[in-house]
């Protein structure tokens, strides 16, 4: 089994709130942790909460946050430490930011209709964005710019998230960010 350093990378899973990126993360995780693989997984609400516990989600505000989330991801990497970050990451700027600042990066959409993600809504914020209780919602009062081109798209309405985390393991294999399992591996003639 090789060691955390050998398999250090960055997947970033990006999508509208509520698309389902929190969910394919963590059958992420567990589908890493199978095969002995410990990845550190960066929530950005969490994160958020320590970095601007008063967050205003304003454009600077996003700009600074995405770019500390980004250095954060990028440390662990250099550390040998796997990373998921699960941010909704509304600007593809901020994204090509972290993939131009992390070396071995995968990009995940976690693509669901905005509808979808209104319905769901676990945490209130497309009813607060609504009311307008709530500013610069992305998909609603902010843009939120889909990935040109993502290494993976997970169907964040009807896709189960295991199956989906298998598809990002076998991007991550087929980058070379992963050993191969013993079904890929060749033998020698």
């Amino acid at each position: 089994m090789p060691s955390d350093r050998e398999t250090a990378f960055a997947v970033w899973l990006t999508g509208l709130p509520a698309s389902g990126k929190s969910t394919v993360a963590r059958a992420l995780a567990a589908e890493l942790g199978g095969k002995g693989i410990r990845t550190a997984v960066l929530e950005s609400d969490a994160v958020r909460r320590a970095i601007t516990p008063n967050a205003t989600y304003g454009e600077a505000e996003r700009e600074a946050f995405y770019a500390t989330l980004a250095y954060l991801a990028r440390v662990l990497v250099l550390h040998g430490v796997p990373v998921i970050v699960d941010a909704t990451a509304n600007r593809r700027a901020h994204r090509d930011r972290a993939r131009e600042a992390i070396p071995c990066f995968l990009e995940v959409h976690v693509r669901c209709p905005l509808a979808v993600c209104q319905a769901r809504d676990p945490k209130g914020i497309y009813r607060r964005g609504a009311e307008g209780t709530a500013q610069n919602v992305p998909g609603m009062s902010t843009p939120y710019e889909s990935p040109l081109t993502p290494e993976v798209v997970v169907d964040g309405e009807r896709e189960d998230p295991a199956v989906a985390a298998r598809r990002i393991v076998s991007a991550l294999e087929k980058k070379g960010y992963l050993p191969r399992g013993p079904a890929d591996a060749t033998e020698p003639g």
